[in-house]
């Protein structure tokens, strides 16, 4: 049995669209702040990144928690 087959992989994002859905349009909504943030890392950089896009910050930070909370779930079936 391979470890990465194209079924699973399918599933995955059949039960997951929502989440890399808004995934993708955060990290969109960053760009140019990530990109800043990457190129010269400074303090008040991050702070206005974050005060400036509270949606997105909350949206990628919330979906860690909520692809693992599933993973748990799952797990226990």
């Amino acid at each position: 049995m391979p470890f990465f087959s194209i079924d699973r992989f399918f599933t995955y994002i059949k039960k997951n669209w929502l989440q890399i859905f808004l995934i993708i349009l955060s990290i969109y909504d960053l760009r140019t702040d990530l990109r800043i943030l990457v190129d010269f890392f400074t303090f008040s950089t991050l702070l206005f990144t974050i005060s400036e896009h509270p949606l997105a910050i909350t949206v990628l930070i919330t979906s860690l928690s909520l692809f693992n909370k599933k993973k748990s779930l799952s797990n226990s079936n």
